[in-house]
This record gives C-alpha cells, sequence and structure tokens, in this order.
C-alpha cells in the first residue's frame, strides 16, 4: 500500500481493488503505525470496502490496530443509499468516553495537605477491577432498562447528580431511540451488577490539575483556570457493552450474505442501517451508550461527594463525551445534505463553534466550539481541545494518546511495583487494584500525547484549550 503525503498531518491512501473511497490518515511521520506491527492501516483499506460509505475512510492521530476498524477509525455510511452499520466500528465498550469535572475554587496548593485524604476516599468509592462491585445496586431488569432507556437523566433523577450535570453531557445525558429488547439476557445479567463502576485496562480516574492554558477565551468558557484542580474519569459500558457487541457481530454474520454484503475481513460484518438486524444493532448500542453514560455519572457523583466531605468543595461538570459511538447525522458530502450514520472508534466528535449540539451555555459564544477531551497515557499530560469550523472527517478528532505495546508486551517492559514508585516520585499519587493492571498501562506503551495533539490541531480538527497534569490515578 502506497500512502501519499498530502500535508505535514494527512496522509492519503489510493482506492485499489474493492475500496469505494480513499483512506485519509491524520498523522505525522512519527505516529504512522508500523506495517510490520500494526495493521492498522490495512483496517484503513478495509473500511474503504464497506456498502455505502462516503468520503472517505478517516484514522486520527493516535490511531493503532482494533477489532475490524482501526482504533482511532471514523467513517460514515449514507443510510438512503444503502449504507452499513457495523458494531466493529463501535467496538466491544459501547460509549467508552471521558468525563471532566472542575473543582469550583481549589488549586494543587490548596488541595497538597489534603491530597492523599482525597486519594484514599476516591479509592474506596471506586469500584474496579474485573470483579463484581458497583456504586449501584440495581434492583432487577426493570430497574435496568430505566438506566438503558434514561443513562445520566435517569442516574440524576434519582439523585446521583445535579440538573446542570445533563447540560454538559453529550446528547443531553441519554441517546434516543434506546431498546432493551434488543439486549440479551446474558447482557442483562452482565450489566446489573456494575453499573457504577470503572474497570479495567485503560480504564482510569485521575485528579489533574491544569498546568497551562493554551486559548484563554475558551478555558474560560469551560470554566477553567490556571492552576485549579479537576477530575478525570474514563470508562464504558463495562461487561453488557462488550456482551451487546458479541451478540449483534454473531447475528449480523449470518446473515450479511442475504444482503449480498461480502467484506475482506469478517470483524467488519454489517448490516444496512435500515435492516431489521441494523435497526436492532442500533436500539441495543444505544442501550448501552445509556448505561456507560449512567456509569460515569455515577463514579462522577461519587468522586464529587468524596470532594466535598474532604476539601469542602464542589466539582462542576466541564463536558462528558463518548468515544465508541454510531451516530445518524446529517452532514453535507458533495454539496448535498445527506443522512448518514457515522461510526466513531476511538474517536471523538468535535462540534464546530455555533452548532445546535453544543449546551446552551456555549452554543452563542463565537469561536467556542464543543470540549473535546483528550487523556494521555498514565503519568502523562492530558488535554481539553474545542470543536473549530470547517473540520474534516464530520467533525471526529482523536481520543486519547494511542496504544503501541500490546498489555502482553507491557508488562515485559516495568513492573507495576516500579511503576508506581517512579510515578509517586513524580509527585503523583496511585491507587491501583493489580501490580499488573498498573504495568500494563506504563506510559511507554503510548505514543507522546504531545505529538498526537500537534497532529490533530495540525490537520485541522480541533484547537488545543488546556492541558491538565496529573497528581493522583485511581487504576483498575
Amino acid at each position: 500500500m502506497k500512502l501519499i503525503e498530502e500535508s505535514a498531518y494527512r496522509f492519503r491512501i489510493e482506492r485499489t481493488g474493492s475500496m469505494r473511497v480513499p483512506g485519509i490518515v491524520f498523522a505525522s511521520h512519527a505516529l504512522l503505525p508500523s506495517p510490520g506491527e500494526d495493521q492498522a492501516l490495512q483496517q484503513v483499506v478495509n473500511v474503504a470496502t464497506l456498502p455505502g460509505i462516503r468520503s472517505a475512510s478517516y484514522a486520527m492521530p493516535d490511531m493503532h490496530w482494533g477489532y475490524g476498524f482501526p482504533i482511532g477509525g471514523v467513517a460514515a455510511t449514507d443510510v438512503a443509499q444503502g449504507g452499513v452499520v457495523s458494531p466493529g466500528g463501535v467496538g466491544f465498550d459501547i460509549s467508552c468516553g471521558v468525563r471532566l469535572y472542575a473543582a469550583t475554587d481549589l488549586d494543587q496548593a490548596q488541595l497538597a495537605p489534603m491530597l492523599d485524604m482525597v486519594m484514599d476516599g476516591l479509592g474506596m468509592a471506586t469500584p474496579r477491577g474485573m470483579g463484581k462491585g458497583a456504586v449501584w445496586s440495581l434492583a432487577g431488569r426493570d430497574q435496568l432498562d430505566e438506566v438503558l432507556v434514561g443513562g445520566s437523566r435517569y442516574a440524576v433523577a434519582q439523585g446521583h447528580g445535579v440538573a446542570r450535570d445533563l447540560e454538559r453531557c453529550e446528547d443531553g445525558g441519554a441517546v434516543e431511540d434506546a431498546n432493551p429488547s434488543q439486549v440479551s439476557e446474558r447482557a442483562v445479567n452482565r450489566g446489573l451488577h456494575q453499573v457504577g463502576s470503572l474497570g479495567s485496562g485503560n480504564h482510569f480516574l485521575e485528579v489533574q490539575v491544569v498546568d497551562k492554558v493554551l486559548d484563554a477565551r475558551v478555558a474560560s468558557a469551560y470554566g477553567l483556570t490556571m492552576g485549579q484542580v479537576c477530575v478525570m474519569i474514563h470508562c464504558g459500558s463495562r461487561g453488557l457493552g462488550h456482551q451487546i457487541c458479541s451478540d449483534h457481530v454473531r447475528t449480523m454474520e449470518k446473515v450479511m450474505r442475504a444482503y449480498a454484503i461480502e467484506v475482506p475481513d469478517r470483524q467488519l460484518a454489517c448490516v444496512p442501517v435500515e435492516a431489521p438486524e441494523g435497526v436492532a444493532y442500533l436500539g441495543a448500542m444505544a442501550a448501552a451508550a445509556n448505561y456507560a453514560r449512567a456509569n460515569r455519572q455515577l463514579l462522577g457523583e461519587a468522586a464529587r461527594r468524596v470532594f466535598e466531605r474532604v476539601t469542602g468543595q464542589g466539582l462542576d461538570l466541564v463536558y462528558d463525551i463518548s468515544h465508541n459511538l454510531a451516530k445518524i447525522e446529517t452532514h453535507d458530502v458533495d454539496g448535498e445534505r445527506r443522512r448518514l450514520c457515522v461510526h466513531r472508534k476511538g474517536a471523538t466528535r468535535a462540534l464546530p463553534p455555533r452548532h445546535v449540539d453544543l449546551p446552551a451555555d456555549l452554543v452563542e459564544i463565537p469561536g467556542v466550539g464543543q470540549p473535546v477531551l483528550i487523556p494521555g497515557s498514565m503519568g502523562t499530560a492530558s488535554y481539553v481541545l474545542t470543536g473549530v469550523e470547517d473540520a474534516p472527517a464530520f467533525a471526529s478528532t482523536c481520543h486519547g494518546a494511542g496504544r503501541t505495546l500490546s498489555r502482553h508486551k507491557a508488562v515485559r517492559v516495568v513492573k507495576g511495583e516500579a511503576l508506581k514508585r517512579r510515578l509517586e516520585a513524580q509527585g503523583i499519587a496511585v491507587r491501583g487494584a493489580s501490580w499488573r493492571g498498573l504495568a500494563e498501562e506504563t506510559p511507554e506503551a503510548y505514543k507522546d500525547i504531545e505529538a498526537v495533539i500537534e497532529a490533530a490541531e495540525g490537520a485541522g480538527l480541533a484547537r488545543p484549550v488546556a492541558r491538565l497534569r496529573p497528581i493522583g490515578v485511581v487504576k483498575g
């Protein structure tokens, strides 16, 4: 495959074979995956063969090998022209995303004498790891269905948060058209005891400090100031979302041939968006998305209560955004308004200024787009960006630093005990559930977040607003 460098942060893969559109990769030379070790570029090519795909098969600066789609992949299919929906374009952790809170009146110096107490409180209040345990013990299937339909809205209505939280959530805290009847009993059983839990892998809760403001006007609109203490939470739909993906991939594998669909990789199993199986998946996916929204809402409220108890200060929600989702959106394509199914897998929606879906308090401020939350690897900086006008890739950008080492390889690089000592020497308090879980997420396993943000800005995907440095981390 030949990569054509179109600009400093944009590469093109020309159409060949059964590709219906070209591939577009937003990256620097240093961020491109190694073809011998990472098949993400081939996955960009494979995605370009999907029926109904429009414009291009896109990959973000943090791209790496995933299931079917690359992680960091974006693809939009035209609903009216037989466009398909593919669970591989969403992933197993449906609506995995990031939530950011800012302390109302607390800086690092004020927090310092209380940091250990805060971290102990957060460690106790944050169920995590592979096992069961959650903030909220659901009464049964009926209450779970309320979560699957209502998401953060239902959690807030039950006393887990405040009304303003919903104003700063993507989709107001709940995706419409959720259909719990399309969620299998096995998925239900996995979800009953995990809502309000962090999980394991790359999921985390971090206490951070704003250590650089890159756009003061937008930062002010978001409620961020230099030196301010923040809390970032990264998690998703847990076992329920994983099971939903597995269930619907199997269904689509069985029926693709009936729709005359052939794909180069079975992990790209798909059906037309408007086919019964497509509608069923989107309904189940929306239900899992709402579960993930409620999950982050519960964890955030637990963190808020720890801060109020220990520091006397509250936490205001900056934003909550997903980076594993397929959404039906309307976009301009070749001069026409088209209804598209936009898959974002390890990619974040980044709406431009004045977009109707922005929070009400932001939509009228010129030059202020949607808050975009980009976590770095453990022990490195995270970033807040803003959506910009005329962004490519259907108003999408990256979602994190992007993995370069498998978890198996990462544990050969460093031991968890040594990594904890290193992080604490950097002034980062660590509360981990296991030594292996820490080692798997060592910073050496990820791309350089500074290079990723530079590429995102250079490619015109989004603009940096503030940098956040970790001072405490809770890990599964």
